[in-house]
């Protein structure tokens, strides 16, 4: 998943899962996690009151706006992610979705990982008083996850100095959809200009 050229790399899996917490008067919410496979970067934490298919589905159109079209997304099972508004969308936007089997949390096991890692390092450790307070604070997080954060799997680079080793790759691709090729480097070399007067001549 991580070799150079290797389209999975320009049209990466997203893992996309959430989680809940609560505000200090006891009211729930819940936060939409999407990671990058390749990059491991935390594309997004959307927190609400409730989050249904078709608001998952707007945030996947945004990041596709902003990020390009990824080969396939792997979800659990829950209610926001196979309500019709998913399977519609995931249909209509011609990509593919993969659901784990019930019961098998390993089966999207970085996601997991992901899950455990934001609420153990944030979610148990911040008391949120309103939505706009659990917003900015996740914000906060998710940039100090992706930009401060080596990881040992991406050679110990954050998650966003490792994406932007191949961002121009990728740029090219979304540009140039039909071609995965790279840019290429130099320019190619001009064609020989013979001179006819020099030219043997057979008779």
């Amino acid at each position: 998943m991580v070799a150079g050229s290797s389209p999975l790399r320009l049209n990466p899996w997203r893992r996309t899962g959430s989680i809940s917490d609560q505000f200090t008067d006891g009211r729930r919410f819940r936060v939409l996690t999407v990671v990058d496979d390749c990059t491991r970067e935390c594309l997004t934490l959307v927190a609400d009151t409730s989050l249904s298919g078709l608001r998952v589905a707007r945030e996947l159109d945004r990041l596709i706006t902003e990020r390009g079209k990824p080969k396939m997304i792997v979800s659990d099972n829950g209610s926001e992610f196979t309500s019709n508004a998913i399977l519609k969308w995931a249909d209509d936007a011609r990509i593919e979705w993969h659901y784990i089997a019930p019961g098998k949390p390993m089966q999207n096991g970085f996601i997991e990982s992901f899950n455990g890692r934001l609420r153990d390092e944030h979610l148990n450790e911040t008391l949120f008083t309103s939505l706009a307070a659990a917003r900015i604070s996740l914000s906060m997080w998710r940039c100090d996850y992706n930009g401060n954060r080596p990881h040992s799997g991406l050679g110990w680079q954050t998650p966003a100095e490792f994406a932007n080793t191949f961002n121009p790759r990728r740029d090219t691709t979304l540009r140039n959809p039909t071609s995965s090729a790279p840019v290429p480097v130099a320019q190619p070399a001009p064609k020989a200009n013979l001179n006819r007067s020099n030219e043997l001549k057979y008779g």
